[in-house]
């Protein structure tokens, strides 16, 4: 008789035990963790049509998300080039991400782009590109310097081909040498 009621002491108090951490996970919060699902580094994207070279992306670290949303903290440099595979414009900037249910790659920070064939640099602090639409836009503040011909082109807002070789200013003011009046 002894021995039963020592286990039915046991059994109550495994018993209360059981139920008691029940009641405190139903008052317990769940967090789902919202950081990197994947790091990696040294990254090198390459962008290509009808298997022609048109972009390439470089940079240190990449962070993608769960929802396929990927993060660059670091610098951030891509290399455009033209249909016969040479290099014509260089672009630099401090950060940038790529927006998944957009399609769309953001670059953010110093922004500069280096159009070597026009001897032509573009400072501003964000541009967008569409691989979609196979366009580089933006709606802040920029400057268009263009060194062979000594102007420099200000505005707010851009549309751009990928390559930059056209370029339209949604609100601009330049200064222009005029020869020989």
């Amino acid at each position: 008789m002894f021995q039963y009621r020592k286990l039915r002491f046991i059994f109550v108090i495994v018993w209360s035990a059981f139920l008691a951490s029940c009641e405190d996970n139903k008052n317990k919060e769940i967090i789902l963790y919202k950081g990197p699902v994947q790091e990696v580094n040294n990254v090198e994207v390459l962008y290509s049509e009808q298997g022609a070279l048109k972009v390439q992306m470089k940079t240190p670290l990449q962070l993608t998300y769960r929802n396929e949303n990927k993060v660059f903290p670091d610098t951030v440099n891509i290399n455009f080039y033209n249909p016969e595979g040479s290099l014509i414009t260089k672009l630099r900037a401090d950060s940038g991400h790529y927006d998944k249910i957009q399609d769309v790659f953001v670059v953010l920070g110093n922004v500069r782009v280096v159009m070597s064939e026009e001897n032509q640099i573009l400072k501003t602090t964000e541009l967008s590109w569409s691989p979609r639409t196979r366009k580089i836009f933006t709606d802040k503040p920029l400057t268009l310097r263009n060194n062979a011909k000594g102007e420099i082109t200000k505005g707010v807002g851009m549309d751009a081909d990928q390559d930059f070789s056209h370029i339209k200013f949604r609100k601009g003011t330049g200064i222009y040498p005029i020869d020989n009046l």
